[in-house]
Protein backbone atom coordinates (compact mmCIF):
# COMPACT_ATOMS: atom_id res chain seq x y z
CA UNK A 1 0.00 0.00 0.00
CA UNK A 2 1.61 3.22 -1.17
CA UNK A 3 1.18 6.17 1.19
CA UNK A 4 -1.02 9.15 0.41
CA UNK A 5 1.45 11.99 -0.19
CA UNK A 6 0.29 14.96 1.85
CA UNK A 7 1.22 18.28 0.19
CA UNK A 8 3.39 20.76 2.07
CA UNK A 9 1.28 23.76 1.05
CA UNK A 10 -2.20 24.16 2.60
CA UNK A 11 -5.18 23.35 0.43
CA UNK A 12 -7.64 25.25 2.64
CA UNK A 13 -8.61 26.41 6.11
CA UNK A 14 -10.49 24.36 8.70
CA UNK A 15 -13.62 26.31 9.55
CA UNK A 16 -15.09 26.45 13.04
CA UNK A 17 -18.60 25.57 11.79
CA UNK A 18 -18.43 22.26 13.71
CA UNK A 19 -18.28 24.03 17.09
CA UNK A 20 -20.25 27.21 16.43
CA UNK A 21 -23.31 25.76 18.17
CA UNK A 22 -24.17 22.78 20.37
CA UNK A 23 -27.58 21.55 21.48
CA UNK A 24 -29.04 21.10 24.95
CA UNK A 25 -32.12 19.74 26.65
CA UNK A 26 -34.76 22.26 27.70
CA UNK A 27 -33.19 25.42 29.07
CA UNK A 28 -34.47 25.03 32.63
CA UNK A 29 -32.11 22.06 33.05
CA UNK A 30 -29.23 24.53 33.12
CA UNK A 31 -30.17 25.25 36.75
CA UNK A 32 -28.92 21.79 37.79
CA UNK A 33 -25.43 20.99 39.04
CA UNK A 34 -24.93 17.90 36.85
CA UNK A 35 -25.74 19.97 33.76
CA UNK A 36 -23.34 22.75 34.66
CA UNK A 37 -20.57 20.28 35.56
CA UNK A 38 -20.96 18.65 32.15
CA UNK A 39 -20.98 21.95 30.29
CA UNK A 40 -17.80 23.02 32.11
CA UNK A 41 -15.96 19.91 30.87
CA UNK A 42 -17.26 20.34 27.34
CA UNK A 43 -16.19 23.97 27.25
CA UNK A 44 -12.75 23.24 28.67
CA UNK A 45 -11.91 20.47 26.20
CA UNK A 46 -13.96 21.45 23.13
CA UNK A 47 -15.12 25.05 23.46
CA UNK A 48 -18.43 25.63 21.67
CA UNK A 49 -19.47 29.20 20.86
CA UNK A 50 -23.27 29.02 21.19
CA UNK A 51 -25.84 26.73 22.82
CA UNK A 52 -29.41 26.09 21.64
CA UNK A 53 -32.26 24.32 23.37
CA UNK A 54 -36.04 24.17 23.59
CA UNK A 55 -38.27 25.63 26.25
CA UNK A 56 -37.38 29.31 26.50
CA UNK A 57 -41.08 30.12 26.90
CA UNK A 58 -42.13 26.86 28.58
CA UNK A 59 -43.91 27.33 31.88
CA UNK A 60 -41.11 25.60 33.81
CA UNK A 61 -38.91 28.60 33.03
CA UNK A 62 -41.92 30.71 34.08
CA UNK A 63 -41.27 33.90 32.12
CA UNK A 64 -44.90 34.57 31.18
CA UNK A 65 -47.10 35.04 34.27
CA UNK A 66 -50.68 36.27 34.22
CA UNK A 67 -52.71 37.46 37.22
CA UNK A 68 -56.29 38.38 38.05
CA UNK A 69 -56.48 39.15 41.74
CA UNK A 70 -58.35 41.74 43.82
CA UNK A 71 -59.44 43.72 40.81
CA UNK A 72 -56.01 43.72 39.19
CA UNK A 73 -55.46 41.76 35.95
CA UNK A 74 -52.57 41.66 33.55
CA UNK A 75 -49.27 40.03 32.66
CA UNK A 76 -46.00 40.06 34.57
CA UNK A 77 -42.74 38.70 33.19
CA UNK A 78 -40.46 36.80 35.52
CA UNK A 79 -36.74 36.71 34.72
CA UNK A 80 -35.71 34.78 37.84
CA UNK A 81 -34.76 31.51 36.15
CA UNK A 82 -33.85 32.93 32.75
CA UNK A 83 -31.17 35.17 34.27
CA UNK A 84 -29.64 32.25 36.15
CA UNK A 85 -29.53 30.16 32.96
CA UNK A 86 -27.94 32.89 30.85
CA UNK A 87 -25.50 33.79 33.62
CA UNK A 88 -24.38 30.15 33.82
CA UNK A 89 -23.85 30.02 30.05
CA UNK A 90 -21.81 33.19 29.91
CA UNK A 91 -19.70 32.21 32.92
CA UNK A 92 -18.76 29.02 31.03
CA UNK A 93 -17.85 30.93 27.89
CA UNK A 94 -20.83 30.04 25.72
CA UNK A 95 -23.50 32.32 24.23
CA UNK A 96 -27.19 31.52 23.71
CA UNK A 97 -28.68 30.67 20.33
CA UNK A 98 -32.24 31.61 21.21
CA UNK A 99 -35.03 29.33 19.99
CA UNK A 100 -38.40 31.02 20.59
CA UNK A 101 -40.83 28.37 21.86
CA UNK A 102 -42.83 26.61 23.09
CA UNK A 103 -46.13 28.39 23.79
CA UNK A 104 -46.89 29.42 27.39
CA UNK A 105 -50.17 27.84 28.47
CA UNK A 106 -51.76 31.21 29.16
CA UNK A 107 -51.03 32.27 25.57
CA UNK A 108 -51.84 28.98 23.83
CA UNK A 109 -54.77 28.53 21.49
CA UNK A 110 -55.02 24.81 22.30
CA UNK A 111 -53.85 22.06 24.62
CA UNK A 112 -51.74 19.90 22.28
CA UNK A 113 -48.28 19.23 23.74
CA UNK A 114 -45.12 17.27 23.04
CA UNK A 115 -42.65 15.50 25.33
CA UNK A 116 -42.80 14.28 28.90
CA UNK A 117 -42.48 17.90 30.00
CA UNK A 118 -45.43 18.97 27.82
CA UNK A 119 -44.25 21.71 25.52
CA UNK A 120 -47.35 23.36 24.06
CA UNK A 121 -47.18 23.33 20.25
CA UNK A 122 -50.23 25.43 19.38
CA UNK A 123 -50.20 28.93 17.86
CA UNK A 124 -50.77 31.93 20.13
CA UNK A 125 -54.36 32.75 20.90
CA UNK A 126 -53.38 36.42 20.72
CA UNK A 127 -50.49 37.45 18.47
CA UNK A 128 -50.26 40.84 20.14
CA UNK A 129 -49.60 39.11 23.47
CA UNK A 130 -47.04 36.78 21.84
CA UNK A 131 -45.25 39.74 20.29
CA UNK A 132 -45.27 41.48 23.66
CA UNK A 133 -43.60 38.42 25.22
CA UNK A 134 -40.91 38.34 22.54
CA UNK A 135 -40.36 42.09 22.85
CA UNK A 136 -40.16 42.02 26.63
CA UNK A 137 -37.73 39.09 26.67
CA UNK A 138 -35.30 40.58 24.16
CA UNK A 139 -35.50 44.01 25.77
CA UNK A 140 -34.71 42.51 29.17
CA UNK A 141 -31.74 40.60 27.78
CA UNK A 142 -30.36 43.76 26.18
CA UNK A 143 -30.85 45.71 29.39
CA UNK A 144 -29.10 43.04 31.46
CA UNK A 145 -26.31 41.86 29.15
CA UNK A 146 -25.77 44.80 26.80
CA UNK A 147 -26.85 45.49 23.25
CA UNK A 148 -23.56 44.47 21.62
CA UNK A 149 -23.55 41.16 23.48
CA UNK A 150 -27.13 40.20 22.63
CA UNK A 151 -26.59 41.08 18.98
CA UNK A 152 -24.31 38.01 18.91
CA UNK A 153 -27.19 35.71 19.95
CA UNK A 154 -29.14 34.49 16.89
CA UNK A 155 -32.92 34.29 17.33
CA UNK A 156 -34.68 31.30 15.75
CA UNK A 157 -38.46 31.20 15.37
CA UNK A 158 -39.88 27.91 16.76
CA UNK A 159 -38.68 24.32 16.23
CA UNK A 160 -39.58 21.86 13.46
CA UNK A 161 -42.93 23.37 12.39
CA UNK A 162 -42.86 20.95 9.46
CA UNK A 163 -43.88 18.16 11.88
CA UNK A 164 -47.38 17.97 13.39
CA UNK A 165 -45.81 16.80 16.65
CA UNK A 166 -44.00 20.15 16.99
CA UNK A 167 -46.49 22.56 15.40
CA UNK A 168 -50.22 21.97 15.41
CA UNK A 169 -51.17 20.22 12.16
CA UNK A 170 -47.78 21.29 10.69
CA UNK A 171 -49.79 24.26 9.44
CA UNK A 172 -47.45 26.03 7.04
CA UNK A 173 -49.58 29.15 6.61
CA UNK A 174 -49.92 29.58 10.37
CA UNK A 175 -46.17 29.16 10.87
CA UNK A 176 -45.51 31.76 8.20
CA UNK A 177 -47.73 34.14 10.15
CA UNK A 178 -45.87 33.31 13.37
CA UNK A 179 -42.57 33.88 11.61
CA UNK A 180 -43.60 37.22 10.14
CA UNK A 181 -45.00 38.56 13.40
CA UNK A 182 -42.01 37.37 15.40
CA UNK A 183 -39.28 38.45 13.00
CA UNK A 184 -40.71 41.95 12.73
CA UNK A 185 -40.95 42.19 16.52
CA UNK A 186 -37.32 41.13 16.88
CA UNK A 187 -36.23 43.87 14.48
CA UNK A 188 -38.37 46.43 16.28
CA UNK A 189 -36.37 45.73 19.43
CA UNK A 190 -33.08 46.11 17.57
CA UNK A 191 -32.59 46.11 13.83
CA UNK A 192 -29.19 44.43 14.26
CA UNK A 193 -30.52 41.36 16.05
CA UNK A 194 -30.23 38.28 13.84
CA UNK A 195 -33.47 36.40 13.20
CA UNK A 196 -34.18 33.33 11.10
CA UNK A 197 -35.95 30.05 10.49
CA UNK A 198 -37.79 27.91 9.49
CA UNK A 199 -35.99 25.36 11.77
CA UNK A 200 -37.50 22.46 9.84
CA UNK A 201 -37.17 18.74 10.47
CA UNK A 202 -34.80 16.74 8.21
CA UNK A 203 -35.46 16.74 4.49
CA UNK A 204 -38.46 19.06 4.64
CA UNK A 205 -38.05 19.77 0.93
CA UNK A 206 -41.59 21.06 0.55
CA UNK A 207 -40.91 23.88 3.05
CA UNK A 208 -37.72 25.47 1.76
CA UNK A 209 -38.90 27.30 -1.35
CA UNK A 210 -42.37 28.13 0.03
CA UNK A 211 -40.72 29.76 3.05
CA UNK A 212 -38.35 31.71 0.81
CA UNK A 213 -41.11 32.83 -1.54
CA UNK A 214 -43.42 33.74 1.34
CA UNK A 215 -40.83 36.02 2.95
CA UNK A 216 -40.31 37.64 -0.45
CA UNK A 217 -43.99 38.53 -0.50
CA UNK A 218 -44.32 39.49 3.15
CA UNK A 219 -41.01 41.32 3.43
CA UNK A 220 -40.26 39.58 6.73
CA UNK A 221 -36.55 39.73 7.54
CA UNK A 222 -34.50 36.51 7.29
CA UNK A 223 -30.88 36.83 8.43
CA UNK A 224 -30.19 33.10 8.43
CA UNK A 225 -31.78 29.87 7.21
CA UNK A 226 -32.03 27.00 9.71
CA UNK A 227 -32.92 23.31 9.43
CA UNK A 228 -32.11 19.90 10.95
CA UNK A 229 -30.39 16.68 9.80
CA UNK A 230 -30.49 13.11 11.14
CA UNK A 231 -29.36 9.82 9.64
CA UNK A 232 -31.67 7.13 11.03
CA UNK A 233 -34.85 5.47 9.87
CA UNK A 234 -38.12 4.71 11.71
CA UNK A 235 -37.99 3.89 15.41
CA UNK A 236 -38.24 0.28 16.60
CA UNK A 237 -39.29 0.61 20.24
CA UNK A 238 -38.38 -1.59 23.19
CA UNK A 239 -38.93 -0.73 26.87
CA UNK A 240 -36.85 2.34 27.66
CA UNK A 241 -35.03 2.18 24.34
CA UNK A 242 -35.14 2.42 20.57
CA UNK A 243 -33.33 0.76 17.67
CA UNK A 244 -33.18 2.24 14.18
CA UNK A 245 -31.66 1.60 10.79
CA UNK A 246 -28.94 3.97 9.58
CA UNK A 247 -28.61 5.71 6.23
CA UNK A 248 -25.29 5.56 4.35
CA UNK A 249 -22.43 7.62 5.76
CA UNK A 250 -22.80 10.37 3.16
CA UNK A 251 -26.42 11.02 4.18
CA UNK A 252 -25.71 13.84 6.61
CA UNK A 253 -23.47 15.80 4.25
CA UNK A 254 -26.07 15.37 1.51
CA UNK A 255 -28.69 16.79 3.87
CA UNK A 256 -26.38 19.68 4.82
CA UNK A 257 -26.21 20.82 1.20
CA UNK A 258 -29.80 20.06 0.23
CA UNK A 259 -31.54 23.40 1.03
CA UNK A 260 -29.04 25.46 -0.95
CA UNK A 261 -29.45 23.14 -3.93
CA UNK A 262 -33.23 23.40 -3.76
CA UNK A 263 -33.19 27.17 -3.17
CA UNK A 264 -31.09 27.63 -6.29
CA UNK A 265 -30.47 31.30 -7.00
CA UNK A 266 -32.93 32.56 -4.39
CA UNK A 267 -31.48 35.12 -1.97
CA UNK A 268 -31.91 32.75 0.98
CA UNK A 269 -29.37 30.41 -0.59
CA UNK A 270 -26.71 33.01 0.16
CA UNK A 271 -27.57 33.89 3.78
CA UNK A 272 -25.85 31.87 6.53
CA UNK A 273 -27.21 28.33 6.82
CA UNK A 274 -27.34 26.89 10.34
CA UNK A 275 -28.14 23.27 11.09
CA UNK A 276 -29.51 23.78 14.58
CA UNK A 277 -29.79 20.04 15.25
CA UNK A 278 -27.94 17.04 13.83
CA UNK A 279 -26.91 13.58 14.98
CA UNK A 280 -27.09 9.99 13.83
CA UNK A 281 -30.41 9.17 15.54
CA UNK A 282 -33.21 11.61 16.38
CA UNK A 283 -34.17 9.51 19.42
CA UNK A 284 -32.83 10.24 22.94
CA UNK A 285 -32.92 6.54 23.82
CA UNK A 286 -31.00 4.93 20.95
CA UNK A 287 -27.84 3.16 22.19
CA UNK A 288 -26.00 4.01 18.96
CA UNK A 289 -25.19 7.39 20.56
CA UNK A 290 -23.07 5.66 23.20
CA UNK A 291 -20.89 3.72 20.76
CA UNK A 292 -17.58 4.12 18.94
CA UNK A 293 -19.54 3.50 15.73
CA UNK A 294 -21.32 6.80 16.33
CA UNK A 295 -18.00 8.65 16.44
CA UNK A 296 -16.58 6.92 13.36
CA UNK A 297 -19.82 7.52 11.45
CA UNK A 298 -19.77 11.24 12.26
CA UNK A 299 -16.05 11.86 11.68
CA UNK A 300 -16.34 12.76 7.96
CA UNK A 301 -19.32 14.97 8.76
CA UNK A 302 -17.27 17.03 11.21
CA UNK A 303 -14.32 17.07 8.81
CA UNK A 304 -16.33 18.30 5.82
CA UNK A 305 -19.55 19.89 7.07
CA UNK A 306 -18.07 23.37 7.26
CA UNK A 307 -17.72 23.42 3.48
CA UNK A 308 -21.52 23.23 3.16
CA UNK A 309 -23.02 25.22 6.04
CA UNK A 310 -22.05 27.97 8.45
CA UNK A 311 -22.74 25.89 11.56
CA UNK A 312 -24.01 22.44 12.49
CA UNK A 313 -25.11 21.85 16.06
CA UNK A 314 -24.57 18.44 17.65
CA UNK A 315 -27.71 17.40 19.52
CA UNK A 316 -26.75 17.43 22.48
CA UNK A 317 -23.73 18.16 24.70
CA UNK A 318 -24.88 15.97 27.63
CA UNK A 319 -27.46 13.35 28.62
CA UNK A 320 -29.33 15.75 30.92
CA UNK A 321 -32.34 15.44 28.64
CA UNK A 322 -35.92 14.50 29.49
CA UNK A 323 -38.08 14.55 26.38
CA UNK A 324 -39.18 10.93 26.93
CA UNK A 325 -38.86 11.11 30.70
CA UNK A 326 -36.07 10.83 33.24
CA UNK A 327 -33.45 8.30 32.02
CA UNK A 328 -33.48 4.95 33.83
CA UNK A 329 -29.78 4.01 33.45
CA UNK A 330 -26.46 5.83 33.23
CA UNK A 331 -26.06 4.60 29.64
CA UNK A 332 -29.44 4.76 27.95
CA UNK A 333 -28.76 5.91 24.39
CA UNK A 334 -28.93 9.60 25.25
CA UNK A 335 -27.89 12.23 22.73
CA UNK A 336 -25.10 13.57 24.91
CA UNK A 337 -21.37 13.73 24.40
CA UNK A 338 -21.32 13.03 28.15
CA UNK A 339 -23.54 10.83 30.28
CA UNK A 340 -24.98 11.96 33.58
CA UNK A 341 -22.03 12.27 36.00
CA UNK A 342 -19.79 13.27 33.10
CA UNK A 343 -18.62 9.97 31.63
CA UNK A 344 -17.14 10.73 28.21
CA UNK A 345 -18.52 8.89 25.20
CA UNK A 346 -16.47 8.13 22.07
CA UNK A 347 -18.15 10.99 20.20
CA UNK A 348 -16.96 13.38 22.92
CA UNK A 349 -13.42 12.40 21.98
CA UNK A 350 -14.12 12.96 18.28
CA UNK A 351 -15.02 16.55 19.16
CA UNK A 352 -12.06 16.91 21.55
CA UNK A 353 -9.75 15.64 18.79
CA UNK A 354 -11.22 18.19 16.38
CA UNK A 355 -10.44 20.91 18.92
CA UNK A 356 -6.75 19.92 18.78
CA UNK A 357 -6.45 20.25 15.00
CA UNK A 358 -4.62 23.15 13.40
CA UNK A 359 -6.16 25.82 11.15
CA UNK A 360 -4.34 24.88 7.92
CA UNK A 361 -5.80 21.92 6.01
CA UNK A 362 -3.10 19.95 4.22
CA UNK A 363 -5.15 16.95 3.09
CA UNK A 364 -8.64 15.44 3.24
CA UNK A 365 -9.68 11.92 2.44
CA UNK A 366 -12.43 9.41 3.02
CA UNK A 367 -10.63 8.29 6.18
CA UNK A 368 -8.40 11.21 7.24
CA UNK A 369 -7.98 14.93 7.76
CA UNK A 370 -4.47 16.43 8.07
CA UNK A 371 -3.90 19.90 9.49
CA UNK A 372 -0.99 22.11 10.50
CA UNK A 373 -0.45 24.93 12.97
CA UNK A 374 1.77 27.36 11.07
CA UNK A 375 3.00 28.99 14.29
CA UNK A 376 4.41 25.85 15.91
CA UNK A 377 4.77 23.53 12.93
CA UNK A 378 2.64 20.94 14.71
CA UNK A 379 0.86 18.50 12.40
CA UNK A 380 -2.38 16.89 13.56
CA UNK A 381 -3.85 13.87 11.78
CA UNK A 382 -7.43 12.82 12.44
CA UNK A 383 -8.09 9.35 11.03
CA UNK A 384 -11.06 7.03 11.22
CA UNK A 385 -12.36 3.74 9.92
CA UNK A 386 -15.17 4.57 7.47
CA UNK A 387 -18.44 3.41 9.02
CA UNK A 388 -21.30 2.48 6.73
CA UNK A 389 -25.04 2.55 7.18
CA UNK A 390 -27.38 -0.39 7.71
CA UNK A 391 -27.07 -1.58 4.11
CA UNK A 392 -23.26 -1.46 3.96
CA UNK A 393 -22.09 -2.63 7.35
CA UNK A 394 -19.66 -5.26 6.03
CA UNK A 395 -16.77 -3.42 7.62
CA UNK A 396 -13.42 -5.14 8.16
CA UNK A 397 -12.13 -5.67 11.67
CA UNK A 398 -9.27 -3.27 10.94
CA UNK A 399 -8.41 -0.42 8.59
CA UNK A 400 -5.09 1.14 7.58
CA UNK A 401 -4.36 4.78 6.88
CA UNK A 402 -0.90 5.34 5.33
CA UNK A 403 0.36 8.90 4.88
CA UNK A 404 3.58 10.64 3.88
CA UNK A 405 3.66 13.76 6.06
CA UNK A 406 5.72 16.87 5.21
CA UNK A 407 7.57 18.41 8.14
CA UNK A 408 8.10 22.11 7.56
CA UNK A 409 10.16 23.78 10.28
CA UNK A 410 9.00 26.97 11.98
CA UNK A 411 12.62 28.06 12.46
CA UNK A 412 14.36 30.37 9.95
CA UNK A 413 15.29 27.50 7.63
CA UNK A 414 12.48 26.46 5.30
CA UNK A 415 12.63 22.79 6.23
CA UNK A 416 14.71 20.09 7.86
CA UNK A 417 17.88 20.06 5.72
CA UNK A 418 18.19 16.92 3.67
CA UNK A 419 21.73 16.46 4.96
CA UNK A 420 20.75 16.47 8.60
CA UNK A 421 17.32 14.79 8.80
CA UNK A 422 15.99 15.03 12.34
CA UNK A 423 13.09 13.52 14.22
CA UNK A 424 9.59 14.34 15.36
CA UNK A 425 7.57 13.38 18.41
CA UNK A 426 4.36 11.50 17.59
CA UNK A 427 1.54 11.34 20.15
CA UNK A 428 -1.43 9.12 19.32
CA UNK A 429 -4.83 9.03 21.07
CA UNK A 430 -7.19 6.18 20.16
CA UNK A 431 -10.90 5.51 20.61
CA UNK A 432 -12.58 2.38 19.24
CA UNK A 433 -14.85 -0.47 20.31
CA UNK A 434 -12.49 -1.22 23.21
CA UNK A 435 -10.15 1.74 23.73
CA UNK A 436 -11.54 4.93 25.25
CA UNK A 437 -14.93 3.27 25.47
CA UNK A 438 -16.80 3.38 28.77
CA UNK A 439 -19.92 1.98 27.11
CA UNK A 440 -18.12 -1.29 26.42
CA UNK A 441 -16.79 -1.34 29.99
CA UNK A 442 -20.31 -0.72 31.31
CA UNK A 443 -21.65 -3.64 29.26
CA UNK A 444 -18.90 -5.87 30.64
CA UNK A 445 -19.81 -4.76 34.19
CA UNK A 446 -23.33 -6.10 33.66
CA UNK A 447 -24.92 -2.74 32.74
CA UNK A 448 -25.38 -1.34 36.28
CA UNK A 449 -28.22 1.17 36.02
CA UNK A 450 -26.83 3.26 38.89
CA UNK A 451 -23.10 2.56 39.20
CA UNK A 452 -21.43 2.58 42.60
CA UNK A 453 -18.68 5.10 43.25
CA UNK A 454 -16.05 2.46 42.48
CA UNK A 455 -17.79 1.51 39.25
CA UNK A 456 -17.94 5.18 38.28
CA UNK A 457 -14.20 5.55 38.82
CA UNK A 458 -13.56 2.53 36.64
CA UNK A 459 -15.83 3.95 33.94
CA UNK A 460 -14.03 7.30 34.06
CA UNK A 461 -10.73 5.46 33.51
CA UNK A 462 -12.17 3.34 30.71
CA UNK A 463 -13.54 6.45 28.99
CA UNK A 464 -10.11 8.01 28.39
CA UNK A 465 -8.41 7.42 25.02
CA UNK A 466 -5.52 4.97 24.83
CA UNK A 467 -2.27 6.90 24.31
CA UNK A 468 0.92 5.76 22.58
CA UNK A 469 3.96 7.81 21.57
CA UNK A 470 7.17 7.44 19.63
CA UNK A 471 9.96 9.31 17.86
CA UNK A 472 9.88 9.13 14.07
CA UNK A 473 12.80 9.97 11.78
CA UNK A 474 12.40 12.72 9.21
CA UNK A 475 13.55 11.33 5.91
CA UNK A 476 15.27 13.70 3.47
CA UNK A 477 12.92 15.00 0.83
CA UNK A 478 13.38 14.53 -2.90
CA UNK A 479 11.76 17.82 -3.87
CA UNK A 480 13.84 20.92 -4.73
CA UNK A 481 12.77 22.67 -1.52
CA UNK A 482 14.31 19.87 0.51
CA UNK A 483 11.29 19.34 2.76
CA UNK A 484 11.67 16.21 4.84
CA UNK A 485 8.88 13.74 5.42
CA UNK A 486 7.83 11.08 7.88
CA UNK A 487 6.11 7.86 6.99
CA UNK A 488 2.96 7.46 9.08
CA UNK A 489 1.16 4.15 8.96
CA UNK A 490 -1.89 3.85 11.22
CA UNK A 491 -3.60 0.52 11.78
CA UNK A 492 -7.09 1.27 13.08
CA UNK A 493 -9.32 -1.15 14.95
CA UNK A 494 -12.99 -1.43 14.08
CA UNK A 495 -14.87 1.85 14.48
CA UNK A 496 -11.71 3.62 15.53
CA UNK A 497 -11.17 7.35 15.57
CA UNK A 498 -7.57 8.31 16.22
CA UNK A 499 -5.62 11.55 16.57
CA UNK A 500 -1.88 11.74 15.93
CA UNK A 501 -0.13 14.96 16.92
CA UNK A 502 3.32 15.39 15.38
CA UNK A 503 5.68 17.97 16.85
CA UNK A 504 9.15 18.91 15.60
CA UNK A 505 11.91 17.91 18.02
CA UNK A 506 14.69 20.20 19.12
CA UNK A 507 17.15 17.87 20.78
CA UNK A 508 18.46 19.44 24.00
CA UNK A 509 20.15 16.31 25.38
CA UNK A 510 23.40 17.21 27.20
CA UNK A 511 26.46 15.45 25.72
CA UNK A 512 27.33 13.72 28.99
CA UNK A 513 24.09 11.72 29.18
CA UNK A 514 24.21 8.06 28.13
CA UNK A 515 20.84 6.32 28.36
CA UNK A 516 22.48 2.95 27.72
CA UNK A 517 23.91 3.17 31.22
CA UNK A 518 20.45 3.35 32.86
CA UNK A 519 19.74 0.11 34.68
CA UNK A 520 17.17 -1.86 32.72
CA UNK A 521 17.89 -0.15 29.43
Amino acid sequence: MNPVVVPAAPIGTLTDAWRKVVGTGQMVLALRRDYQDSLAIVQEQIGFEHIRGHGLFHDWLAIHRTYDVAGFAGTRYSWTYLDQVIDAYLELGIKPFLELGFMPKDLASGEQTIFWWEGNITPPADYAAWNALVRATLTHLIDRYGREEVRQWPVEVWNEPSLPTFWQDADMAEYFRLYDETARTVKEVDADLLVGGPATAPQADDWYLPFAEHTDRSGAPVDFFSFHAYATGPAQHVPFGTYQTMHGQGSLLEQFGRPRRLLGDHRLASVPHHITEFNTSYRPDNPVHDTAYNAAYLAPTLAGGGDLVDSFSYWTFCDMFEEVGVPTAIFHGGFGLLTHRQIKKPTFHLYAFMARLGPQVLARGADHLVTRDSTTGRIAVLAWQPAGGTDDLAEPAAHTVHLSIPMVSTRPQAAYPTTRGGSVYCHRSRVNNEAGNAFTAWQQMGRPVSPTNRQLELLYDAAEPTVTHWAAPVEPGDSPDGIGRIDLRLDLAQHEVTLVEIDPVRDETPPWLDDSRIIGR
